[in-house]
């Protein structure tokens, strides 16, 4: 059985104008421990897939979403909005584009941390919950972590913030992780370390990914399946290695296009896909 199984996903917003349609019918599935990346430009659909499958959507009454998203076989459309909100930080967790916003500048990284080990136990000590996250910070290889976790998030790196917000959605033990553009906020051979670490991790704990990108190169390094994801369809999908050697959709050979190379001259300008190159590839839809 697949950890999580999409099947005919849509989702529109009623506003003032009528309706908008952002998803247009999106099937998608993750085995255990697999890691599997949605691809795809900004605006795509991407992030509002890996919000409904957190559940934040369905509780906005401006959002209609159909479709089945199953987490473990459980329909999350079956569950109250108690039991979605329980499977977050526990079963299921997330790792944001930017670590510093994601953190609360206000609290401690030990006190962040407590509440998200007591998502799992409310029982847990401060002293357990203390010696928990010096334990997930040194396998996030994290050098000190009692200072860290005596830190608030504005003292420490972006990049050291980026390993506290591995080290939190992993602390949990989830059997999902989904991971939103980690590493794209920060330099690039920071990045690469955290892709590295975050890989490592999550095959450590047998962990299945969501990890959503706009960038082939970096997914080529992490990903074992790809779908790529052009307003709001999944326009092409399969093993990242035949996406790679075969792409048969334009819109993913336009993306591996876009893929930065180093020259002579340096790293080139990232080229824009345009409507008018795709327009005779695929049919689009009325907004994402």
């Amino acid at each position: 059985m697949s950890v999580l199984s999409i099947n005919d996903l849509r989702l529109s917003f009623k506003g003032l104008r009528g309706k908008t349609d952002v998803l247009h019918g999106i099937d998608l599935s993750i085995a255990k421990g697999e890691r599997v990346a949605l691809v795809g430009e900004s605006g795509s659909g991407k992030s509002v897939t890996a919000r409904i499958v957190l559940g934040l959507l369905q509780e906005l009454r401006n959002a209609r979403i159909s479709g089945d998203v199953l987490f473990e076989g459980q329909a999350l459309a079956a569950m109250t909005a108690k039991s979605r909100a329980d499977l977050r930080g526990t079963d299921m967790s997330m790792i944001f584009q930017d670590p510093t916003s994601a953190l609360n500048p206000t609290f401690t990284i030990g006190r962040q941390f407590a509440e998200v080990l007591r998502r799992r136990d409310k029982t847990l000590s401060a002293e357990t919950c203390a010696t928990r996250a010096a334990d997930a910070l040194a396998e996030t290889e994290i050098p000190d972590p009692a200072r860290v976790l005596a830190s608030y998030p504005f003292q420490l790196s972006g990049g050291m913030n980026q390993r506290v917000m591995i080290a939190m959605a992993l602390a949990n033990r989830p059997k999902l992780l989904l991971a939103d553009e980690p590493g794209t906020a920060l330099d690039v051979s920071v990045q690469a370390q955290t892709l590295k670490l975050m890989h490592r991790l999550v095959a450590d704990h047998a962990t299945a990914v969501l990890f959503i990108s706009h960038n082939l190169g970096v997914v080529r390094e992490f990903a074992d399946r790809v779908y790529v994801i052009y307003r709001g369809r999944i326009v092409e999908d399969g093993p990242t290695a035949a996406i790679f050697a075969h792409p048969r959709h334009a819109y993913t050979r336009a993306l591996l296009d876009a893929v930065p190379r180093i020259t002579g001259a340096g790293l080139p300008d990232v080229p824009e896909v345009s409507d008018a190159f795709l327009a005779p590839h695929i049919s689009h839809g009325s907004g994402s």
